[in-house]
């Protein structure tokens, strides 16, 4: 892989070992391998509860698993499919974009007052930095580690093997830039 790839790769596929954390972050999908990565991190005793986040994805107005109201409805069934008693979900049902996963979330935490040092990202591979970032600008204060899960077939080994898969990483840093302006000027206190 030459330098440039590798960078790329870098900058996209974040990974990082689970530890304890006080939390388990779910963001919006409809890629029910996701729920079943955060039901055996729950399993193996990673973290007491777990946040499934969203309604459905906003550029197609409902949810993409037609026999569930929304994509958190979809997760905590998965969940409790995999043995994840439903004390143990917190579902947020509103959100219909990431960043939305991640501000929806916080006010749900906050509303139940529950403080969160540590939490796991259960996201896709390819969506882990965005993901991330989303999640890290709400929770500032707490350790953010991506507990990430291939996808569609797009791993840091394979994503720049065919078109498809490169224009939907590529997509993904895009993006990451394009979609910040706004959250960079209202928490980074940027100046016209």
């Amino acid at each position: 892989m030459t330098r440039f790839l590798q960078d790329m790769t870098d900058f996209i596929f974040l990974e990082d070992e689970p530890q304890k954390a006080d939390v388990i972050f779910l963001p919006g999908s409809e890629e029910g391998i996701l729920a079943k990565t955060a039901a055996k991190l729950y399993h193996q005793g990673y973290a007491p509860l777990i946040i499934p986040s969203g309604k459905y994805a906003k550029w197609t107005g409902k949810s993409k698993v037609e026999e569930f109201e929304t994509e958190s409805d979809h997760f905590a069934n998965i969940l409790m499919e995999e043995g994840v008693p439903e004390s143990a979900i917190l579902k947020e049902k509103e959100a219909t974009y990431t960043y939305q996963n991640a501000i929806n979330t916080r006010k749900l935490l906050d509303e139940k007052g529950i403080e969160v040092k540590r939490a796991l990202l259960c996201c896709q591979a390819f969506h882990a930095r965005r993901s991330k970032l989303y999640y890290q600008i709400l929770f500032p204060d707490t350790e953010i580690l991506v507990c990430p899960t291939v996808t569609k077939d797009i791993s840091k080994d394979n994503w720049f093997k065919t078109r498809e898969k490169s224009d939907r990483v590529l997509g993904e840093i895009e993006r990451c830039g394009s979609q910040f302006h706004e959250i960079v000027a209202e928490y980074g206190g940027l100046e016209d």
